[in-house]
């Protein structure tokens, strides 16, 4: 019986070595170097058009990281999403086996839109960048209002030129920089200096109000960096990155945010492109 179970568990045993996950593991070697790179990224064809669907690929021996402007993978093989049509840059960075990158940029274009994307890319960025300010022609552009009830300032109302009293700079001459490589948002104050970080979308997060009526049609969401004047009062003038979208087109865009200190009331920002 002793002699069974021992049989048994060498058996098991090997068999469990036998199951130990594969890792894709990179030898060490001798560094390559930019030109030696064996890397692709083409575009998948629909009805004879160049889609904006791209499959990435490295033959080489050096771990990935592809920037194919809005979004990153580290996968040797994968298949990306582009948001717009034209020449688009996707950007490799090779990790050799002794610590050393390499760089090299591809370039891919894109014929169709044959996949679906979030038409906001293209409304916020036109395509590679656009600028953004306030909107001067409505009767006012940040203020408060109420939450679900209201699709601008309605209480306390501000315009372009005081806003500089809220948030310094961020009034008159400031604008925000959205470009599409690398999903950026870059505030520009009014003096000159300027803040960069980074923006995400959501158009599954909508709000509805009680009889059906769409108040938020999804969420953005900005890191490292707010919309000018993104400020919350009520909380210390605490940083808000959280925006409901209430509007958002290619000319417009007025964004919103609950006011955690007062129920039933949000504040609010209305902007324009330039």
């Amino acid at each position: 019986m002793n002699n069974i179970f021992y049989i048994f568990c060498s058996v098991l045993s090997f068999v469990l070595i036998g199951c130990d996950p594969i890792e894709d593991r990179m030898e060490l070697g001798s560094a390559i170097t930019a030109d030696q790179l064996a890397i692709t990224a083409t575009p998948v064809m629909v009805d004879g058009k160049k889609s904006n669907k791209v499959i990435l690929d490295n033959r080489s021996p050096v771990l990935s990281s592809w920037d194919y402007g809005v979004g990153l993978t580290q996968r040797k093989t994968d298949t990306v999403l582009l948001v717009s049509t034209g020449e688009n840059e996707i950007i490799f960075t090779g990790l050799n086996p002794d610590g050393s990158k390499i760089n090299k940029t591809l370039q891919v274009s894109v014929d169709e839109l044959s996949f679906p994307v979030p038409p906001e890319w293209e409304f916020l960025t036109g395509g590679s960048e656009k600028d953004w300010v306030w909107d001067t022609s409505k009767p006012a552009v940040w203020g408060n209002g109420g939450y679900m009830a209201n699709f601008a300032p309605a209480w306390w109302t501000l315009q372009e030129s005081a806003i500089d009293g809220q948030a310094p700079g961020e009034g008159t001459g400031a604008k925000m920089v959205f470009s599409l490589r690398g999903a950026k948002l870059t505030k520009v104050k009014s003096n000159g200096e300027s803040v960069t970080g980074t923006f995400a979308f959501d158009m599954t997060k909508k709000v509805t109000m009680e009889d059906g009526t769409v108040w938020a049609k999804g969420k953005l969401t900005t890191n490292n960096v707010t919309v000018l004047c993104g400020i919350s009062p009520n909380e210390g003038n605490a940083a808000v990155y959280e925006y409901d979208i209430l509007v958002l087109d290619g000319e417009e865009m007025v964004l919103a945010f609950a006011d955690p200190s007062e129920e039933g009331a949000a504040w609010f920002w209305v902007f324009r492109s330039q």
